[in-house]
């Protein structure tokens, strides 16, 4: 039987996601969704640094279980507001997973700033923690610009109005193999699988 590794989320498209990461990079686990341990309950995230909630939530859920657990964090972050939304992404517009009411109230505040200084970043931490307490940390980053108007219907959250480095569509509007091969978290999945190798074999 391989080696089960849980990961921190209820969200199933999360799920397949780092399934696709992991078993390109030959880790033969077996992955499955905080869905399959009803009985721990959801982390709040009080960090106050992705790397800080995705260490919370696999940490937590180690414990728990006693089975190694992978969790991240996300969000944007924009120059002009010193990094904000950051780690408030979810929530900016007081509701979390809003995210209509987000990003309405992110681009209204954004909307007297020039073009040249509407620099942005998406990014991830993605944690390991294994029932023993090693834990690991690794980040990935997606820099662009942040449209005036949305645009695509791919994605979720601020992808309808970031505008990668190099593209000319925003987010939203890449396939969701375009999207994996240079987002924040395709990123940090990736950089995840070498330590997922050295720590679980």
């Amino acid at each position: 039987m391989s080696q089960r590794l849980i990961l921190a989320t209820r969200n199933t498209h999360k799920v397949r996601e780092l399934e696709a990461v992991l078993s390109a990079a030959g880790l033969g686990l077996t992955l499955v969704g905080a869905d399959a341990y009803p009985e721990v309950p959801d982390v709040k995230e009080t960090g106050l640094t992705f790397a800080e909630n995705a260490l919370l939530k696999a940490r937590t859920l180690a414990r728990a279980t006693a089975v190694p657990a992978v969790a991240d964090d996300s969000g944007l972050c924009v120059d002009v507001l010193g990094g904000a939304p950051g780690i408030f992404s979810a929530r900016w517009a007081g509701r979390h997973g809003d995210d209509r009411a987000n990003l309405d109230l992110l681009l209204a505040q954004l909307s007297d700033i020039e073009d040249p200084h509407r620099t942005a970043h998406f990014a991830c931490a993605a944690a390991l923690a294994l029932p023993d307490g090693t834990e690991r940390v690794v980040e990935g980053r997606l820099p662009g610009t942040l449209r005036r108007e949305p645009a695509g219907a791919g994605g979720f959250g601020y992808d309808p109005v970031l505008q990668p480095e190099g593209e000319t569509r925003t987010c939203a509007e890449l396939s969701p193999d375009e999207k994996n091969a240079i987002s924040h978290r395709g990123q940090a999945f990736r950089a995840l699988a070498p330590v997922v190798r050295e720590l679980l074999g």
